[in-house]
């Protein structure tokens, strides 16, 4: 089984900024493309951002796009997620996953492998 763990969720207030971490357990996150989605209360599962195995490629979705940064340290089997300029709207449970392929964070298809996500809450 891909078991990833997420972690560095937390209370932030709007303008600020949270780094998430996303580490693999029993098998190595080079081999993968690995996806951050996010799921909000009473909303679906969306698409934040994606990365390839090299980390040479990378896709954001609209909402996210030149506030958020996806990047990978293979070295350390761990992929981050840096948030910076968060706002209320990005308040939401958020999960990392390996991926079939990393094209568009909009499209992107997870293996049906979750972790318990981390929380992230933009309010003041």
């Amino acid at each position: 089984q891909l078991q990833l763990v997420e972690s560095g969720g937390g209370l932030v207030q709007p303008g600020g900024s949270l780094r998430l971490s996303c580490a693999a357990s029993g098998f190595s996150l080079n081999d993968y493309a690995i996806g951050w989605f996010r799921q909000a209360p009473g909303k679906e599962r969306e698409g934040v951002s994606c990365i390839r195995n090299s980390g040479g490629f990378t896709n954001y979705a609209d909402s996210v796009k030149g506030r958020f940064t996806i990047s990978r340290d293979n070295a350390k089997n761990t992929v981050y997620l840096q948030m910076n300029s968060l706002k209320p709207e990005d308040t939401a449970i958020y999960y990392c996953a390996p991926l079939f392929s990393c094209v568009t964070a909009a499209t992107m298809r997870a293996f049906d492998s979750w972790g318990q996500g981390t929380q992230v809450t933009v309010s003041s």
